[in-house]
């Protein structure tokens, strides 16, 4: 019997198709077998880290802090009195010394005063003179009968008044000699000068008018904030004495001023939980100027014999802190810490590592306790 060439045909795609399945299954099983092959050959020696050791010692637990340079007073200088200024005498940006005249207010109309006050002096004591002369006179012929008594009481009266007015007189004569005292300033403490604010020609309003900024530089202090957890610390050094501060000024090759701790605030800022402190310092050199910044140096703790790791070392989970100990093998392990004080970059480890001890820096996200690690970095 034969067949059609249609069912030929068909028979010859079947076993195409057939053939074309096996070579699939067959190279798809091939691949798969070689698969671990090819991923053992190509997996690493161990996670890359960077580590670094424990280290067992003395540990200074000084404060390191920003702070800013403050003048140690400051005075807007003005003219107590009204007038024109009549010349500067300080030169913008100069150290003047205490008492250095720093402007002169016309004094004429205050001398004018003075001199009229004087005059009514003059003017008391000659009536005081009459009236004590009236008052003999009128004494003695009150003993003859000649004048009555109510006469004689009326001269008492007015010499009791000559007084009065000579004693009011003399004190208007003290009041304008302080006025004519204020068309001249002076600086009121050893200080650098600022710019002028007022200047020759200027009408001055009394009390109202500033001249000048003068800011007293010799002393001068450094303020700074600390956490309000490092304020027991620093009050137990204090209490000791003398609490020596530290300032070093950016750009300054002059080496760190000395200085000590002159105010702590009655009161910690809630918003950031700093207390403000302030250190004294001198200043001869001008080295500090007001406004300029200083990293402030203040000791509070020394630890003779503490075990401390790089702070980037550290790790923490839900049960606490930890780190990742290298071992002899090169592997790791995850091991809880305490903490304690942190110093810089380091901090202390209270219980949990002992000095020597190699811990991961760098590398903690891809590790697991007891995976292999590769040092890159000791």
């Amino acid at each position: 019997m034969q067949r059609s060439p249609g069912k030929k045909f068909l028979l010859v795609i079947g076993l195409l198709l057939v053939a074309v399945a096996v070579t699939f299954v067959w190279r798809h099983t091939g691949q798969t077998k070689d698969a671990p092959k090819a991923t053992a050959k190509t997996s690493p020696a161990g996670v890359p880290v960077t580590t670094a050791v424990a280290t067992r010692g003395e540990i200074d637990l000084s404060l390191k802090i920003i702070g800013r340079a403050e003048a140690y007073s400051t005075v807007n200088v003005r003219s107590r009195v009204n007038g024109q200024i009549q010349k500067l005498a300080f030169t913008p940006g100069s150290h003047v010394k205490k008492g250095d005249l720093l402007a002169q207010v016309d004094p004429r109309p205050m001398q004018a005063a003075l001199d009229a006050a004087k005059g009514n002096v003059a003017r008391d004591q000659a009536s005081l003179a009459k009236a004590e002369a009236d008052l003999q006179r009128f004494e003695s012929m009150l003993g003859k009968g000649f004048v009555s008594r109510a006469d004689y009481d009326l001269y008492k009266a007015n010499l009791g008044v000559a007084r009065a007015n000579l004693e009011s007189d003399k004190a208007a004569v003290r009041a304008a000699q302080v006025q004519l005292d204020y068309t001249t300033i002076t600086a009121p403490f050893d200080g650098v000068t600022g710019a002028p604010l007022a200047y020759p020609g200027a009408t001055l309003s009394a009390d109202t008018t500033d001249i000048v900024v003068l800011n007293e530089v010799d002393p001068i202090r450094v303020a700074f904030a600390v956490p309000e957890d490092s304020l027991a610390a620093v009050r137990i050094e204090a209490r000791k004495g003398t609490l020596p501060v530290e300032a070093h000024v950016p750009g300054d090759t002059g080496g760190p001023l000395r200085g000590e701790l002159e105010f702590i605030d009655n009161a910690v800022d809630a918003t950031t939980g700093t207390i403000v402190l302030k250190g004294r310092f001198d200043n001869a050199d001008g080295r500090l100027t007001p406004g300029q910044f200083a990293e402030v140096t203040l000791p509070t703790t020394r630890l003779p014999d503490a075990v401390s790791i790089p702070v980037v070392a550290l790790q923490s989970s839900t049960a606490g802190a930890f780190v990742f100990v290298v071992k002899a093998d090169h592997t790791v392990e995850q091991r809880s810490v305490t903490t304690g004080a942190t110093s810089g970059s380091r901090v202390v480890i209270d219980k949990g590592l002992k000095g020597g001890e190699v811990v991961v820096t760098e590398g903690q996200m891809l590790l697991t306790d007891g995976a292999r690690v590769r040092v890159d970095e000791a």
